[in-house]
């Protein structure tokens, strides 16, 4: 796996975490406890931090990156992302927020200072346009982004048995790697 400090920031990984190999993590990124990084993902933290939470999956294909403090975006935007959320292939978040518990699907883009709270599925391809704050305990698809339906039950336990599932992949992995 490639793991580089940049400008004197080093990257923290949880020593439960999965970093896979072809994997690439730069900078000031904080890596949380059972967190699995699938092939191919970048996650930068060159201009700003990134915080991943415990028991997350970022699959494969996805690009995690932060906005520095200029004129064009006083302070910044960093990127933090909470507890038990998959994250789906080839999606791009950038300088946003995602709090516990959300599942966001393959493609999706989430901009900067755009808020998730807890409990929310993103369907595949969504765009999330920056600053948009997105409700708990709800379906959002589309581009931009729009409110589909409340959450069921069935919802809520798919997010549950998804970032379970993938911790227990993460072992699998790490016993092959």
């Amino acid at each position: 796996m490639a793991i580089r400090n940049f400008c004197g920031a080093k990257p923290t990984i949880d020593s439960s975490a999965f970093i896979d190999p072809t994997a690439l993590v730069i900078g000031d990124v904080d890596v949380g406890a059972d967190v699995f990084v699938l092939p191919y993902v970048v996650i930068r933290g060159d201009v700003n931090t990134v915080n991943i939470g415990a028991a997350c999956n970022i699959q494969d294909g996805s690009v995690l990156h932060v906005n520095s403090d200029s004129s064009f975006a006083p302070g910044g935007a960093p990127l933090d992302i909470g507890a038990e959320i998959t994250i789906g292939h080839k999606v791009l978040l950038h300088g946003c927020r995602i709090d516990d518990h959300c599942l966001i699907g393959m493609g999706s883009t989430v901009m900067d200072r755009a808020i998730i709270e807890r409990d929310v599925i993103l369907g595949a391809g969504s765009l999330v346009t920056p600053g948009k704050h997105l409700r708990s305990g709800f379906l959002y698809a589309g581009s931009p982004v729009r409110q589909i339906r409340p959450l069921t039950d069935k919802d809520i336990g798919y997010i549950d048995w998804s970032y379970k599932h993938y911790r227990k992949l993460k072992e699998q992995h790490r016993g092959l790697a």
